[in-house]
This record gives C-alpha cells, sequence and structure tokens, in this order.
C-alpha cells in the first residue's frame, strides 16, 4: 500500500475510534480541529478597524484609513507592530487553558492558523519567528513552551526559519495574573536576553515574536528590548488572544 493511501486509511480509522470533536467544548463536529457553531460564534474576532500599533479594534469604524489608539501614544512599545486573532472572551481563554494546562497540544494548530490569518501583514514582513520563552524551571514543570507549539506552525506554513534558542528567560518570575502594569513590567525587568551562541539567529533580521495572550504589552515589550538590544532589526508580536474591550 502507498504510503499516501495508508496515511489516509489510518486518519479514516482514528476518526472512528475518536470521532472529531470541537476544539473549545468537546461537542462533535465534522472535521478535526474545528469549532462547533456555538464556540465559532463566541469567538471575538478581531478585525479591522483597529489600532495599527498596537492592534486593539475600534467600536467604530472612522473611515479614515490606518488609526493609532491614544494608548499607544500614551504609552509607546517597544516593538513596532501588535496582532491577535481574537479578543481574551470566554471561549479563547478556554482554548487557551486546554493548551496550556490539559495538555491539548492538538489546538496549537487551529489556534496558529487563526493567528496566521489575523496577522499576515507581520509574516510577509519578518524574516524570523521567535516564540516567548519560559524559564527552564517553568518548562521542566510544565514539559512544553504553548508559545513554541503556536509558532512552529506558522513558521512552516510561512517558510520562515523558527528560532526556539534566539531569546532565553533568564530568569524565574512570579506570575503575572492579579498584577498591575507597572508590577508587570518591574517583575520582568531583565527577564530576558539573547545568549552570545544565537545573536547570530536573530542579527539584523526582522523578528515575529509569538505568544498565546498579550495582557498589558509588558512580557511583549520586556521580550522585544531583549531582543533588538540582541541585535534585531525590529520586532512585530502575533498572539492568539488579546485582552481588553473595543476602543471607543
Amino acid at each position: 500500500m502507498a504510503a499516501g493511501a495508508l496515511s489516509t486509511a489510518l486518519t479514516r480509522t482514528l476518526a472512528l475510534i475518536y470521532p472529531p470533536s470541537c476544539a473549545a467544548c468537546g461537542t462533535a463536529t465534522a472535521d478535526p480541529g474545528a469549532f462547533c457553531p456555538s464556540c465559532w460564534s463566541g469567538l471575538r474576532l478581531i478585525e479591522e478597524p483597529r489600532c495599527d500599533r498596537l492592534g486593539i479594534p475600534f467600536a467604530v469604524d472612522l473611515g479614515i484609513g490606518q488609526l493609532v489608539s491614544p494608548l499607544a501614544f500614551a504609552a509607546p512599545p517597544v516593538f513596532a507592530r501588535a496582532r491577535a486573532a481574537v479578543l481574551y472572551d470566554d471561549v479563547a481563554r478556554r482554548l487557551v487553558h486546554r493548551l496550556k494546562y490539559e495538555d491539548r497540544l492538538d489546538l496549537a494548530k487551529p489556534m496558529a492558523r487563526m493567528m496566521a490569518g489575523a496577522g499576515g501583514a507581520l509574516i510577509a514582513e519578518s524574516d524570523c519567528v521567535v516564540p516567548v520563552p519560559l524559564h527552564r524551571w517553568r518548562l521542566w514543570r510544565r514539559r512544553f513552551n504553548q508559545a513554541a507549539l503556536l509558532a512552529r506552525p506558522i513558521a512552516e506554513g510561512a517558510g520562515l526559519p523558527l528560532a526556539p534558542t534566539a531569546l532565553a528567560r533568564v530568569r524565574a518570575t512570579r506570575t503575572q495574573v492579579g498584577l498591575s502594569r507597572a508590577a508587570r513590567a518591574e517583575n520582568l525587568a531583565g527577564a530576558f536576553r539573547v545568549p552570545p551562541s544565537a545573536r547570530h539567529l536573530i542579527a539584523g533580521r526582522r523578528i515575529l515574536l509569538i505568544d498565546d495572550v498579550m495582557t498589558t504589552r509588558s512580557t511583549a515589550n520586556a521580550a522585544s528590548r531583549a531582543l533588538i538590544r540582541g541585535g534585531a532589526a525590529s520586532v512585530n508580536v502575533l498572539t492568539f488572544a488579546l485582552v481588553g474591550d473595543p476602543i471607543g
């Protein structure tokens, strides 16, 4: 039997044993990695108009081209631009939680597909994909880095090099949950570094930084600052979800 036919037969057999289910809630679906109608309608996709710097959607389309939010003017980010696929609501939170804490590694591919759709312009102008790293002790406990799982299919789909070792988390930080914006920034100060042995991977390159969720931009700013200090030409950020409500 040819390899392709064998693969198809195996896929069909597995589908009989493990019927496809919704990536978010587990309800039966027609295709693996798909969402049921209820969960799909519950995802708040981020579309235009949105802040060109931060990727935050505007509630009203003013019809005047690219817009920059007051927040981007008040606190300019270290990175050039950020994009996210969805707002961090109930369904998005469930997906992120299942990926990170329930070992649902299969969710990375459908989530990455949504990210690639939302960040097509950023991907097109990137030279290299870098996931936000975990500290080695947290990686040891979790056994995987969810950002790296999302970054791999994005890099492969775009034909870009993936550099998971280009950025290191050199200082263990306490969880960011419940911290204010200022406390998050302080918590992450000096947490990232480009190892000298990895500088050639990013030198002069336009980096696409990947993470699962952007909350206050503290992690993205700290990681971007380290990449630029390490020799990167620029950094854009692409995440699956964005915490916050539309502007206006």
